[in-house]
């Protein structure tokens, strides 16, 4: 039986491959892993996006990681800031000769003979190699770093100005006293909107429909006076506790009363917005927590429309000319910079072929264990974050859980453990029932769910800590193979 090179492979070095390095190292600091990262700098998402003002959505005391203590006074912050905090975790706990740049995972195949993955990779060089792993772990995000969602639109090519992707930003782009548009009305355009406004001579944010955006304090009180009164790790659980349990309580009280919470947040949206604005821009047709809630950190974004030289028009596109973007209204908007933020393309998985003994496995026939794993596939998990609550807090429980689930295999003397089901025996459902775009141009690529846990994914952090931090691993549905 051939020898494994690795015991557990961690592929990406944003957040969600991070937080199982940092755990492997707090709890069994003898288990050997390494993190591929296919890009030649971690930080994934954050080190992605160059779009000016980018920032957290998510307030980082939940964002954060469970074991190191964010302690800075803004409670979201700017991208910047959530890049030092990595480069710390990596420092803290000596991660960084655990980490491959530019190790780009391409293929990945379970031998059951030998009871490990082989996984084919290309190196900093760019020359093909493998690597056996017993255990392969997806910390790779949520959407395709290549390819964002980016629609032709008609005429764009005859546009005499810069047109870009907000996922391709241009290093150093001038935009000083220049009039720009801005193509979507999701978190992306939100977070450039506000920073672009203070030096473009105009921003238009041009939507096909609206969305919702909720004013939120860039600091919290709370969070502040107890990093003043307690020692920093006791100040970061309250906090960390003070948010995960406001996120679920309002939570549940929006999908309770989703028209008491629609009518509550198109009120504040009203409050917040210029004296008599047409709010037609701000009436989105579904319901709250139907597709993602953008944030305004300190209301920055109702401020620069405020501020007079931010215009958000409603309408769809007919084409682009030299210097406009005419629409089918019949109007037209002036552009000398267009910008696409027009979202991503979703993948909820691995961002290669997957097989087990050489049969491609095809994820959007598979189904969810536990928000975590696929049916029928050993000895892997994937990350896939909260759409309604911090990505992290996930990432930490998958983690943690994906631990106990290799402890749990040793412990039985075997080498492999398998969710089992027959997948012809249940009706499957789609992994998400949100409307956002993103979400619905994948949903049928996506793996799927099922009515009855343990086949079903979660938005309820309290429940999936439950499940995973306490429920046994042995759960009459795991299979452990290759006992000795």
């Amino acid at each position: 039986m051939a020898k494994i090179d690795v015991e557990v492979l961690i592929v990406g070095a944003g957040i969600s491959g991070l937080s199982l390095a940092c755990w492997l190292q707090k709890l069994e600091p003898n288990r050997g892993f390494e993190i591929f990262e296919a890009r030649d700098s971690i930080g994934g998402t954050w080190d992605l996006f160059r779009y000016p003002g980018i920032r957290s959505d998510s307030e980082m005391f939940t964002l954060g990681f469970a074991f190191k203590p964010w302690r800075d006074d803004d409670a979201i912050a700017s991208g910047d800031k959530i890049m030092d905090y990595l480069h710390e975790t990596i420092d803290e706990f000596d991660l960084e000769s655990k980490i491959r740049l530019r190790h780009k995972v391409v293929a990945a195949n379970w031998n059951s003979a030998d009871q490990f993955w082989e996984v084919e990779f290309t190196n900093n060089g760019g020359k093909s190699e493998k690597i056996r792993a017993r255990f392969l772990y997806m910390g790779t995000g949520y959407y395709d770093y290549e390819k964002p969602f980016n629609p032709e639109i008609k005429g764009e090519t005859k546009f005499g100005g810069q047109l870009f992707h907000a996922q391709f930003w241009p290093e150093n782009l001038d935009y000083a006293n220049k009039k720009v548009v801005v193509i979507g009305s999701g978190a992306t355009a939100l977070t450039v909107i506000p920073t672009m406004a203070k030096t473009a001579a105009s921003v238009t944010m041009l939507q096909r429909s609206p969305s919702y955006v909720f004013n939120r304090p860039k600091r919290d009180w709370f969070a502040n006076l107890m990093k003043r009164i307690l020692p920093p790790e006791l100040a970061y659980e309250a906090a960390r506790l003070k948010f995960t349990f406001m996120s679920r309580l309002m939570n549940n009280h929006v999908l309770k009363h989703p028209e008491k919470a629609r009518k509550r947040l198109m009120d504040l949206m009203k409050r917040d917005l210029p004296e008599g604005f047409d709010m037609r821009h701000f009436t989105p047709n579904y319901n709250v927590w139907d597709q993602r809630v953008c944030a305004a950190p300190d209301g920055d974004f109702f401020e620069a429309v405020k501020g007079g030289n931010v215009e958000v028009v409603t309408g769809n596109i007919k084409q682009i000319s030299k210097g406009a973007i005419e629409l089918e209204s019949g109007d037209n908007v002036d552009a000398d910079i267009i910008i696409k933020a027009t979202g991503l393309n979703l993948i909820a998985g691995p961002k290669f072929a997957m097989s087990i003994d050489g049969k491609a496995v095809d994820i959007s026939k598979c189904i969810i264990y536990k928000g975590a794993m696929f049916s029928n596939v050993p000895n892997f998990a994937f990350v896939f974050g909260y759409l309604m609550a911090s990505w992290t807090l996930k990432a930490d429980l998958v983690a943690r859980y994906f631990i106990r689930f290799i402890d749990e295999i040793e412990a039985k003397g075997a080498k492999s453990g398998t969710p089992k089901l027959d997948v012809n025996s249940v009706t499957p459902t789609p992994m998400f029932n949100f409307s956002s775009g993103y979400i619905t141009r994948s949903i049928d690529k996506l793996p799927k769910q099922t009515a009855n846990f343990p086949w079903t994914i979660n938005q309820d952090y309290k429940v999936d800590r439950n499940i995973f931090l306490k429920l046994p691993v042995d759960d009459g549905v795991v299979e452990f193979g290759g006992r000795e």
